[in-house]
This record gives C-alpha cells, sequence and structure tokens, in this order.
C-alpha cells in the first residue's frame, strides 16, 4: 500500500497512522519531498480527474489564473502539494482523502 502526501498533512499523519494499526504494510510517498512522475501523475487523473486537485488549499487559490485553468496533469506537475490528499494506492485500488468510510474499508 503506498500513501502520497506530504509528511505535515494532518489528514495523511492520520491515515498512516490508522493503517499501521491495523496492521498493513504502509509505503509513504512525500511528493513535497520526492516529486510524482509523469506516468504517477497520469495514473491519478485518469482515476479522480479534476477532484485530485484541492481547489480548497491555499496553493491552489494562489495560482495565476493561467495556472487554475490548466489541466490538473499540469497543476500537479508545477505544484505538488496542490494535490487532495492522502492519495492511496492499495494494488490496484485507489482511494483519495481520508474519512470514516474510506478507512473503514481500507483497515478491514
Amino acid at each position: 500500500m503506498i500513501i502520497y502526501g506530504i509528511s505535515t498533512c494532518d489528514t495523511t499523519k492520520a491515515a498512516i497512522k490508522s493503517l499501521q494499526k491495523a496492521g498493513k504494510d504502509v509505503t509513504f510517498r512525500d511528493i513535497r519531498s520526492n516529486p510524482l512522475s509523469e506516468a504517477e501523475i497520469d495514473a491519478i487523473i485518469t482515476e479522480f480527474g479534476d477532484r485530485a486537485i484541492n481547489k480548497q488549499s491555499t496553493t491552489y487559490r494562489s495560482f495565476s489564473p493561467f495556472l487554475r485553468e490548466a489541466q490538473p496533469e499540469a497543476q500537479i506537475a508545477a505544484q505538488p502539494t496542490v494535490m487532495k490528499r492522502p492519495v492511496i494506492q492499495d494494488g490496484t485500488s485507489w482511494t483519495i482523502g481520508w474519512d470514516p468510510a474510506i478507512e473503514a474499508k481500507l483497515t478491514a
């Protein structure tokens, strides 16, 4: 199981803690210090589309009008922290965000 996020994100930390507590083998990928490859960005956008972009974030709000209108792939490539977090890849299954339903699904 790979968790894509940033080390300072409380939601990502909560997901990692809960999954590890449930005995899951978790690999954390800090997208700030280890940016996503083009193939990884494409896989995330293919799975989630523009839902992968956190439009409520300060990162997104600081974008120029040009970048706000850009494709999600370009937004994540330009500023990886604009991605909604965490993105969790469990084999071929993907989830985005962390809420009780996702936690129940992944810790079962």
